[in-house]
């Protein structure tokens, strides 16, 4: 469902923000991006869903170079940042529909969803808003239901639980099992690793723009917590860097 093959991205003045990054995520897949805030997550997440350029490698959406075709790749995925900037001059039930627009869903099912969606995450009284009026929590979940209404082959997250409260949390973890379930593939950036460890098949650790580990969760801990395998190999790629 997306495959990165040696992704390198620098920026102007030389810093290397991602070094050659590899990796695979299959349908099904519910994997975690994990690293120290500043690792280069955030950058690789951008020039997945074509936001940033990058120097060096290819993305592929199911197949599909986003680099060469963009717009069809787009229309497989839903990204939502680690701030999403929303259209505040919009009520939250307009948002949804300019979005259902965009992404093609039928007045019929666009209601269906919307509905189901907003009942869920206890936004449907807001709905009429403005978006402005709209505290973090709130846009984060408007934000969350605009994603699902196209039901993305791929969704792409960027810190998902930040300003969620814990019932929000539990829903997004539900509905991000029952895309899987239907053949999604959820790929998302978190320093939380007890989030990652319960939550994720496989994970993939970034450090320094480089990545360090990746592959299944429970072949990478081996019966240890994640936290304790990311200090250690973190740890351990620091100690060789100073040899």
């Amino acid at each position: 469902m997306l495959e990165i093959r040696n992704l390198t991205k620098i920026y102007k003045g030389g810093k290397r923000a991602v070094s050659n990054m590899s990796l695979s995520v299959e349908a099904g897949d519910i994997y975690g991006f994990i690293g120290h805030n500043g690792a280069g997550k955030t950058t690789a997440i951008k020039c997945i869903v074509g936001i940033h350029d990058f120097n060096e490698g290819e993305i592929f959406i199911n197949g599909i170079s986003i680099r060469e075709h963009p717009q069809q790749c787009k229309a497989m995925f839903a990204y939502i940042p680690d701030n999403p900037d929303l259209y505040e001059y919009l009520t939250g039930i307009q948002y949804l529909n300019f979005i259902a627009d965009v992404f093609g869903v039928s007045g019929k099912e666009r209601e269906i969803r919307i509905r189901k969606e907003a009942d869920d995450f206890e936004l449907t009284a807001s709905l009429g808003d403005l978006i402005s009026s709209y505290s973090h929590g709130m846009k984060q979940k408007l934000a969350l239901i605009g994603a699902l209404l196209h039901q993305p082959k791929l969704l792409i997250l960027d810190e998902p639980f930040v300003g969620l409260d814990p019932a929000a949390a539990l829903l997004l973890k539900n509905k991000m099992h029952e895309l899987c379930r239907a053949g999604s593939a959820i790929f998302f950036s978190t320093h939380v690793l007890d989030v990652a460890e319960k939550l994720c098949n496989k994970v993939a650790i970034i450090k320094e723009g480089t990545l360090i580990a990746a592959g299944r969760t429970e072949e990478l801990t081996k019966g240890e917590s994640l936290e304790n395998v990311f200090m250690e190999v973190v740890g351990r790629v620091k100690t060789d860097q100073m040899a």
